[in-house]
């Protein structure tokens, strides 16, 4: 017989060791050691291999676990501020703080497109810049849907983050976008390659797809009240 019949053999006769205990001690294979084993030993060896890798594994999967834990809550206290926020200026404030505070991280931007603001205006971490400006700085990244991790090139981060001491080194961006609105949501760290393509976005598109939608309305509102503040400021 060959040897790939006896292979072949024992593949379609799983059971043949069965009540052969003396037969299985008999048997030896090499191991890394250099030394000969037995198969009994080889199996033991190849299954607290096992144990330990799927031991790893699990201690990574409770680690993440907790990890995305602790960042629902602080999403979760984000959005909370954000919704109960009464105007622009206490929204671009909530986001701004909730960023650097909670999360820890050194710059928040949201930045929009035109819309209800004139060009140019600035509320904290909220922006307003023409469309031609948007499309020089930013092209393709605001015709997107999904977000963007990265360095960036210097000039995108300081259009992202103006204004700012200590430049932005590195960036996380998610497009804004319903039928009302356009925009960017963006979140920097100063600390190079803090943020890379294989990091997860799953937390940031969820706080951009709320964004999107308390926006319009929060910009509406604001168009309809701010021209009424003016004229209450003249009159005196």
């Amino acid at each position: 017989m060959t040897a790939e019949q006896v292979a072949d053999y024992l593949r379609n006769n799983p059971d043949f060791f069965v009540g052969r205990d003396e037969l299985l001690r008999s048997l030896t294979l090499p191991h890394d050691s250099g030394r000969a084993i037995s198969l009994v030993e080889r199996q033991v060896h190849l299954y607290r291999e096992q144990r330990d890798t799927l031991r790893h594994e699990l201690v990574e999967l409770v680690s993440i676990a907790r990890q995305n834990d602790r960042l629902f809550e602080k999403s979760k206290r984000l959005l909370m501020q954000v919704i109960e926020a009464r105007n622009l200026t206490e929204m671009a404030a909530a986001i701004d703080d909730s960023i650097r505070g909670d999360f820890g991280l050194d710059a928040a931007s949201v930045m929009l497109v035109g819309g209800e603001l004139p060009a140019g205006s600035t509320t904290g971490a909220l922006h307003v810049v023409s469309e031609a400006d948007a499309e020089k700085n930013l092209g393709a990244l605001l015709d997107g849907d999904r977000a963007v991790c990265g360095q960036f090139r210097e000039a995108d981060r300081n259009f992202l983050f103006p204004g700012r001491d200590e430049p932005v080194a590195s960036v996380a961006l998610v497009p804004l976008r319903t039928d009302r609105l356009i925009g960017v949501f963006a979140v920097g760290s100063c600390q190079p390659g803090y943020f890379d393509q294989s990091m997860g976005s799953l937390f940031l598109s969820y706080i951009s797809d709320t964004l999107s939608r308390l926006l319009p309305p929060m910009l509406q509102r604001h168009r309809q009240v701010e021209p009424v503040l003016d004229a209450v400021a003249e009159s005196r």
